[in-house]
């Protein structure tokens, strides 16, 4: 600079990203810089075993159907889908979304109420946003899924959070959401399969919830991502069976019931007979962020009618039959952990939440310090309750490989016993 002087850059980053950023990627990745060092004297060759996020792509046994990957190789070889798409997307793939979650509903879906994303994470932006008006208000779950929270913070709507009941199979607390909902509370969000308790709502319960909702005004977001992956007494009952008691909009994607999250194949649906998403312009709202925004790959929504089509049912059953070995797994050994308690065994999804007993444990404050150590001394990644809204409980992960499972809470014993309190 001349004379020295020193030049003077008017921009600066947006803090509020930061405020914004509550993340399980964000925690997993401050998880993962404690795993051991070799440079510190540590064990080279013991591996790192991740039970804190939802993706087993790694593992063979988790591998997708092999008609899945056909059907993208078939689009791209096509020469059909290398175009942008429509608004809401390729209406082929929109229509095959209506049929394949029509089959569990009991009015018929239309292409026209699908809207495909980028994943279920781009769904879950577009909802917060297009009811983020000004004084407006969500009810979300705690525990819940924290993008849901970071994507409220940053578009400045306000979030007021209603408890899932672990004693009672983590139902919803309606008492409390009928207390927290005003004439400026937009929508409730229910996950379900529950990502992080592990959960599958009743038929009953879930028309309960259907009856608040309508009492109160407001509609339900449903987040079925995990959809159909149960393996317990619950079936799985989408949400969208109430849709004739108040409106409904559903979440969803490919990412985990096909196991393939990297596809970023979502949508949003809305279970709507009454019309009533028309007339308040919800519809509009959405298909205007649509037209602002990125599309998912045009060659994956190509490939999804054929998709769709050729899964084999061994496919999910498979799969299904691997996570129920694996619920039973994680519960059964997790009581021979007494610094943690399962309150229920996992019925759905791909996580369990548990109980962090502090009192059995020595120089350990709080769950993020007990993943933290855990991380450094044992090698194994599991989610900090914080994050999902539950201080001083875990989430774990149990779509692994069964022996990295039992390995990976065998270390977990091991850690406890080194830092139990001692008698």
């Amino acid at each position: 600079m001349e004379n020295g002087s020193q030049q003077k850059w008017q921009f600066r980053g947006n803090e509020e990203l930061n405020m914004a950023a509550i993340s399980v990627r964000g925690a997993l990745a401050m998880l993962m810089k404690n795993v051991n060092n070799p440079d510190d004297g540590d064990d080279p060759q013991r591996p790192t075993i991740m039970l804190g996020r939802g993706d087993p792509t790694e593992f063979r046994s988790f591998w997708t159907a092999q008609s899945a990957v056909d059907a993208v190789t078939d689009a791209l070889q096509s020469f059909k889908f290398n175009s942008y798409c429509p608004t809401g997307g390729v209406l082929e793939a929109r229509r095959a979304i209506a049929e394949y979650l029509s089959r569990d509903l009991s009015h018929k879906l239309l292409a026209e109420d699908v809207y495909l994303t980028g994943g279920c994470t781009q769904a879950i932006e577009i909802m917060v946003s297009v009811l983020a008006r000004p004084g407006s208000n969500i009810l979300l779950p705690r525990p819940g899924y924290p993008q849901y929270e970071a994507r409220a913070s940053f578009d400045h709507l306000e979030v007021r959070h209603f408890d899932l009941l672990p004693e009672k199979g983590w139902e919803v607390d309606l008492d409390a959401v009928e207390a927290l909902a005003d004439h400026n509370t937009a929508a409730i969000v229910i996950i379900n399969p529950s990502n992080p308790c592990g959960n599958v709502f009743t038929y009953q319960h879930l028309e309960k919830i259907a009856e608040t909702a309508k009492k109160l005004g407001i509609f339900v977001i449903s987040d079925e991502v995990y959809g159909h992956l149960t393996f317990g007494s619950n079936p799985f009952v989408p949400m969208g069976k109430f849709s004739s008691t108040v409106p409904v909009i559903t979440l969803g994607s490919i990412s985990k019931t096909w196991i393939v999250p990297g596809w970023k194949l979502g949508w949003i649906v809305k279970n709507d007979p009454k019309g009533i998403f028309d007339k308040t312009g919800i519809v509009d709202s959405i298909k205007n962020y649509l037209d602002i925004t990125t599309d998912p790959a045009t060659f994956i929504q190509g490939a999804i009618p054929q998709i769709f089509e050729r899964t084999k049912e061994t496919f999910f059953s498979n799969i299904i039959g691997i996570m129920k070995e694996a619920a039973d797994i994680v519960y059964e050994m997790i009581k021979a952990i007494p610094c943690l308690t399962c309150p229920h065994k996992p019925q759905g999804s791909m996580v369990v939440l548990v109980k962090l007993n502090l009192s059995t444990l020595e120089g350990i404050d709080d769950d993020l310090q007990f993943c933290l150590k855990l991380a450094k001394e044992e090698s194994v990644i599991v989610l900090p309750g914080v994050t999902v809204g539950l201080k001083n409980w875990l989430r774990i992960t149990f779509a692994v490989e069964l022996p990295v499972l039992e390995d990976g809470l065998q270390r977990i014993k091991a850690f406890y016993q080194r830092h139990a309190k001692k008698q």
